[in-house]
């Protein structure tokens, strides 16, 4: 399915086919607000929709890593000061899988692969004032990587965002992006309350 993506920080090349987004990732490029570095940076390129409401979004991974923090994946985005990005960071010669929860200053947190798979699966489910954070290898098996607040009542842009801090660029194809609303729990538990 294609979608209308709007562009913060849009790229010189991109590409949409049916089932992807092809893009290769403007250099010097990154997210991260102020801790242990800092620095604050908000400048890589990030497509996104507007979306409220309690929603899963998932899409494939596939990206030709070859710099120190070359990084893509899902964003989660209210403005500059909260955002969640999650998805694959390179680190050290390896692919780790990684959760970056900015609410004004960033914190990190990821987990290493010990190898370089050819794609990974990020999914995020935002609920009341949380997203859950999941990766898996196949799209069927998913295994939580984080909980992190994230505040409720208000439409946020959602969408697929890489970045290049130390690097050069590089190839990046989002595949099989989807988005799915999800039924207010809370409006659900009252009616089961109140009949």
């Amino acid at each position: 399915m294609k979608y209308n993506w709007r562009w913060f920080n849009e790229p010189d090349q991109w590409s949409q086919e049916e089932e992807a987004l092809h893009l290769f990732v403007t250099p010097k490029t990154d997210y991260w607000r102020e801790t242990h570095y800092g620095f604050t940076v908000d400048d890589g390129p990030f497509a996104y929709l507007e979306r409220g409401g309690e929603f899963e979004a998932k899409v494939k991974l596939i990206g030709q890593y070859q710099y120190r923090f070359d990084q893509m994946g899902l964003m989660l985005r209210i403005d500059e000061q909260n955002w969640i990005k999650a998805g694959v960071e390179f680190v050290d010669d390896r692919m780790n899988i990684s959760a970056v929860v900015t609410r004004i200053k960033s914190d990190w947190s990821l987990m290493s692969t010990n190898e370089l798979w050819p794609f990974v699966w990020i999914k995020a489910i935002r609920r009341l004032d949380a997203v859950e954070i999941f990766y898996s290898r196949d799209d069927d098996s998913y295994q939580m990587i984080r909980l992190a607040y994230f505040p409720a009542g208000q439409p946020i842009k959602v969408g697929l965002y890489a970045a290049s801090p130390d690097g050069e660029g590089f190839d990046a194809t989002f595949t099989n992006f989807e988005i799915i609303h999800l039924p207010d729990l809370r409006r659900e538990q009252w009616l089961a309350e109140n009949k």
